[in-house]
């Protein structure tokens, strides 16, 4: 007789190793104890004919080494003398796993096997393997969960200590992981790299259709995992198996029609805004199969998105007022190839090629004068090739990768013939009517990189020794800078004005239609319209032993090194300090509880865009080299810097305000201006170089299997941030502190120029330097540092169930936390003067609450209906001055008072912290209903998701744009909430798919 393993109560999991592991233990049911040696037990995986045997050890152990990622595998153990064979259910592995399963085996004397329990394998299970904080979502988890578009971002803030994300433009990454900046998460496809090394996050949005597995490592992982001070984000893609299968699918997500409440500005799932007429169309296959039995075997999928939007292009006075469409395309296209040498030697070839186009048509959600001549679009490609080989020896395994990637990110690819100038017209009472011709500025970055990995496992007794190395060498190349071919504002008279509208030219308005007369009110061009960058070398190294110390208690013990070459800044030498201990420990207090916990330091690396904007905003001017020899006079810089380390000829506009219409002169015959140009604010590289943000974490959980499928868990975190980016004005004017409402009395920008280090004279554009009045300076040089904090509390509790008799499955966790920071990013600075221990509060993407509920019910004919809920704690608002009180919202009068943009913070109402107010709580509960009907052997599912089932308008928890968002008010605390935004309304997505 066969009998199913009671497995599930049992079974162990870790995320750490890149070589798969499977590590069986046989444990004896009546004494509880390791089953004898020599106990012969076999693996299969029949998908790809895998078939391993071997015996147990003297702790009744087997390890089963350098094993692919797949689904499906069984363990047999046959009959012997003393006891019953068996056959376990299926074991899924993933990406970087190395999976734990202790297995009870029963004697012949058993008398009574009907009252054995037998239970599925699942995510329910207990992790005996370590002390890592990680949460993962199955292909079947995730093609039952209601996920828009089936981007995968969508689902993770499903998982505790991720939460949808504020971030500081429309592209941001949506989620946070442990309340931090949502770009510094690493992303990660099979263990190797997927970042976007300019700000962060993917550079191949990997679509469900590729994916098996979705896991996220929040805490305290192996000393494998880095170049994040946060968490990680791992995706293991499908693979092909003897048995062809695949599936062809469509969704459409309809107009909002009368579905929901849509007064507030939407987004795509690019993160740009949309409106009411928003539609989205999809459809893709995925197929795999083997080219040859048990030896080579293939997945691919494709999948394209088309979006329509609409927008109103409103200019009254040229009789103006057309609705403009517009068109978002989205195609990820991904393949794989394993190849099975033979038994010792396995590869695998995977490809993925995004092409991503964002058309900002022109027009606007509300009405807008932009015309179609000055829309762009937005490209955003990617292309990744990776090879993996892995090599087993009778006591080691052995693994090497290789990858190439390209990612170009267009951010203002434009829609017109890019010799055009841009034209931004005026009215006769110079109101801005309409903005023709080029969009306005230049943004195109390419990174190239090639990424070698290599790591090897040896196992001695009881230790599993993990060692490897990396090497991502990343090449930038950035186009930036203002309109290359000439800016003009021009004004029209009454006469031009009535001739144009009555011509009716409407949209189709260019630059070549107004008169070459038309009285030219300002003109700029950019001077250095030309590519810069730099190449970024990162060195990793690590070293980690798994010591089982006794049956109860294993250890890790983990060493990282990591070295990034961009840390060198504007120093002699980069930060070459950067070592990682890691250490975590896994106590069985018994057969169905774990007590586990850890500390760990995790670097992060150097975002490339502190290091693009420092080459950028620069400049190599006299007089603002003569302005640097002063603050390094003053102390402010140190006494070593080196000028031509810290400076560099970046992008500057000049003027020419006697231009006439289309005859602007060249940016080589401006260059000469140059020299005496100033600006209201330049950048240098950091001359002490930049240290890697890093956090120390810490850890401790337990966990209790209460049924063959019920698992509570509790993980307590503590996250210690240091070095974290933010700037620093070393020109700033002096702090000026306003205690309260009572006794505003405003700063003038005259009055601050005057109390910085080196003050400014505005009407002149020059800086009083000892005794002279210098030209070509700047008024505020900034400078990034590595110098902030953050302080991470958490308590998560997570009760789950696996599906059983009664196909009911279902997860529930609560999140209690707090997140602090005197920074948010790498564009962040003080409020008042470089005071940020005044800016320490709560960060942007806070939660003190987040309770996620998901179930899920399979019913016998065929329909599937799974309910999530997300009910969340408001997040932080910044209280900023109101102007019709006091004039202005720049109180201190230095020129940062400005609340819409993101690249600085605001001044804060009179007496108020930062970030001291709360939103409301939000409410959103979505329903997701297949119904799978048969075709043969095969299916057709027809879909249904329902996002914000209740239409509840919620104005916290959402992923947002921080200019955009409700987190930004006016006044007191406590003093009202002017709804400026809202998350999605109730919306529909229909699906239908065909399964073979």
């Amino acid at each position: 007789m066969k009998l199913l393993f009671f497995l599930a109560a049992l079974a162990t999991t870790s995320l750490v190793y890149a070589q798969q592991d499977i590590t069986v233990e046989l444990i004896d049911y009546q004494t509880n104890a390791a089953a004898p040696a020599e106990l012969a037990v076999t693996l299969t995986n029949t998908g790809q004919g895998i078939v391993r045997n071997g015996t147990t050890d003297a702790q009744g152990r087997i390890i089963f080494r350098a094993l692919p990622a797949l689904a499906g595998y069984r363990i047999t153990v046959p009959e012997s003398d003393d006891y019953l064979d068996g056959e376990s259910e299926p074991i899924d592995l993933r990406a970087n796993q190395s999976r734990r399963v202790q297995l009870l085996l029963f004697s012949r004397q058993t008398v009574d096997l009907d009252v054995i329990s037998v239970a599925a394998t699942s995510s329910a299970r207990i992790n005996r393997q370590d002390a890592e904080v990680a949460f993962e979502l199955s292909q079947e988890e995730l093609e039952a969960l209601p996920v828009e578009g089936r981007d995968i971002t969508r689902a993770l803030y499903r998982l505790p200590n991720v939460s949808q994300a504020t971030g500081f433009y429309p592209e941001a990454p949506n989620v946070s992981i442990n309340g931090a900046n949502p770009g510094s998460t690493s992303y990660l496809i099979d263990g190797l790299d997927n970042n976007e090394r300019f700000l962060g996050g993917q550079k191949f949005a990997i679509p469900s259709g590729f994916v098996r597995n979705l896991t996220v490592l929040t805490n305290n992982y192996s000393a494998e995992y880095g170049l994040t001070n946060n968490g990680v984000v791992n995706v293991t893609t499908r693979s092909g198996s003897n048995t062809l299968s695949g599936e062809v699918f469509t969704l459409f997500r309809p107009s909002n029609g009368d579905l929901g409440d849509d007064d507030y500005t939407q987004r795509d799932l690019s993160g740009n805004p949309v409106r009411d007429g928003f539609q989205r169309y999809q459809g893709g296959f995925a197929l795999g199969g083997a080219l040859k039995k048990d030896k080579t075997f293939f997945y691919v999928d494709a999948e394209h998105t088309t979006d329509l939007k609409d927008n109103t292009l409103s200019s009254p006075q040229l009789g103006v007022n057309e609705t403009v469409q517009g068109t978002n395309n989205f195609t990820f296209l991904s393949g794989k190839v394993d190849q099975v040498w033979n038994d010792r030697f396995r590869s695998s070839l995977r490809a993925n090629v995004g092409v991503v186009g964002i058309e900002r048509q022109g027009g606007g959600l509300e009405g807008g004068s932009t015309f179609p001549s000055a829309g762009n679009k937005q490209d955003r490609n990617s292309v990744l090739i990776a090879n993996t080989n892995t090599y087993l020896g009778d006591n080691w395994s052995a693994q090497t990768n290789v990858q190439y990637a390209r990612f170009r990110w267009n951010y203002a690819n434009p829609a017109s013939d890019a010799g055009t100038p841009q034209v931004t017209i005026l009215d006769p009472s110079e109101q801005t009517i309409a903005v023709i011709g080029y969009p306005g500025f230049v943004f195109d970055q390419i990174e190239n990189t090639l990424q070698l990995q290599q790591k090897f496992s040896f196992y001695l007794d009881r230790h599993t020794l993990k060692t490897g190395f990396n090497v991502i060498s990343g090449d930038h190349q950035l186009f930036g800078g203002g309109v290359p071919n000439g800016a003009y504002r021009v004004k029209l008279t009454e006469g031009q004005l009535s001739s144009l509208r009555e011509r009716g030219l409407g949209s189709s308005l260019s630059p070549t239609d107004l008169p070459a007369d038309v009285e030219v009110l300002g003109y700029n061009v950019e001077l250095r319209p030309s590519s810069f960058g730099a190449r970024q070398n990162i060195y990793s190294l690590y070293v980690e032993d798994q010591f089982a110390a006794s049956e109860k208690l294993n250890l890790t013990l983990g060493l990282r090194y990591d070295y990034d070459n961009l840390s060198k800044g504007g120093a002699a030498k980069g930060d070459y300090n950067n070592i990682s201990p890691r250490f975590n420990f896994n106590y069985k207090l018994g057969n169905l509880s774990a007590l586990r916990g850890g500390y760990g330091v995790f670097y992060d690396k150097v975002l490339y865009a502190i290091y693009s904007d420092a080459l950028q905003q620069n400049t190599t001017n006299p007089g603002y080299q003569t302005q640097l020899r002063e603050l390094i006079r003053q102390g402010i810089l140190p006494a070593d810097t080196d000028i031509d380390r810290i400076t560099f000829d970046g992008n500057l506009r000049a003027t020419d305000n006697s231009a006439t219409y289309l005859n602007g002169p060249t940016a080589a015959s401006l260059q000469g201006q140059r020299t005496n140009l100033f600006s209201g604010e330049r950048r240098i590289l950091n001359p002490d170089g930049y240290d890697n943000p890093y956090t120390h974490q810490f850890t401790l959980g337990y966990q209790y299997q209460i049924d063959t499928r019920t698992l509570f868990y509790l993980d307590l975190v503590h996250n210690r941030a240091e070095k974290l980016y933010r700037l620093r004005n070393l020109n700033a004017a002096a702090e000026y502190p306003i205690s309260g409402p009572d006794n505003v009395i405003v700063r003038t920008p005259a009055e601050a120029d005057a109390t910085r280090p080196i003050p400014i004279d505005g009407a002149s554009g020059t800086a009083l330097i000892q005794g002279e009045q210098v030209a070509g300076v700047a008024r505020n040089i900034l400078i990034s540092e590595t110098a902030g904090k953050s302080r991470y509390y958490a308590a998560s509790f997570v009760l789950q169930q696996a599906a059983g008799d009664n196909n009911i499955s279902w997860r529930l966790n609560y999140t209690l936390s707090s997140n602090k920071n005197d920074t948010e990013g790498i564009n962040f600075r003080a409020m008042d003067a470089n005071n940020f221990a005044n800016e320490y509060g709560p960060s942007i993407n806070d939660r003190l609450h987040i309770i996620n509920a998901i179930g899920t019910y399979r019913a016998p004919f065929g329909l599937n209906v799974t309910l999530a809920s997300l009910v969340q704690s408001g997040q932080p608002v910044n209280r900023i001055p109101d102007a019709t009180l006091y004039g202005t919202a720049d109180l201190n009068g230095d020129g940062t008072g400005f609340a819409e943009n993101y690249t600085g913070n605001s001044d804060r109402f009179p007496g108020e912290g930062r970030n001291n107010d709360r939103l409301p709580w939000s409410y959103n509960f979505d329903l997701a209903l297949e119904y799978r009907l048969p075709v043969a052997a095969n299916h057709i599912g027809l879909t249904l998701d329902v996002f914000n089932l209740l239409d509840t308008r919620n104005l916290s928890g959402y992923s947002n744009n921080a200019t955009q968002s409700n987190q930004i008010q006016v006044g007191a605390a406590g003093s009202g909430i002017v709804q400026r935004n809202a998350d999605a309304p109730r919306q529909v997505q229909l699906g239908l798919r065909y399964l073979f």
